[in-house]
């Protein structure tokens, strides 16, 4: 299995990136793994909301293969303890998915064709994080992820 992590626009913050870099060095070692930023949609200033999504979507769309399982990270989604996750991860392994498209969605979230073609919907709290911090929860998440399916001593129960 390969994970792709789709975001849109580059992270801002030089602590949030230095963060982001440090977890997706450590999980190249359990899966392919690979953070594509797809870039902001240029003069979105003049576009409203709907058009906004429609041409984020379909961006994301376009990165998605017959046989990928695309994965939103939406407020909406079902929440994990971070073991639960792990399971979920593990099940994904072996249900033989090729690869697993997670997505952080612009700041309006994410168009109508783009939750029609999700498999499954992942919230990662009931709080709300920026878009640029959630990057960096999401790979420290996965990371511990595989670090209990390994039985490694990261993740204290």
């Amino acid at each position: 299995m390969k994970i792709l992590f789709l975001v849109i626009g580059k992270t801002d913050e030089s602590y949030l990136e230095t963060g982001i870099s440090k977890f997706i060095k450590r999980l190249e070692h359990y899966i392919p793994f690979e953070m594509k930023v797809i870039p902001d949609i240029k003069n979105r200033k003049t576009l409203n909301e709907e058009q906004q999504k429609k041409l984020e979507g379909d961006l994301i769309l376009s990165q998605v293969a017959p046989g990928d399982d695309l994965i939103l990270l939406d407020e909406n989604g079902k929440t994990f303890s971070s073991v639960a996750f792990s399971q979920w991860i593990e099940k994904q392994m072996n249900n033989s998915t090729k690869r697993i498209i997670f997505v952080v969605g612009g700041p309006y979230g994410f168009s109508k064709e783009v939750y029609a073609k999700a498999k499954f919907k992942i919230s990662l709290s009931e709080m709300t994080f920026s878009h640029q911090m959630i990057r960096l929860i999401f790979v420290e998440q996965l990371y511990r992820a595989f670090t209990i399916i390994k039985g490694e001593p990261y993740h204290h129960v």
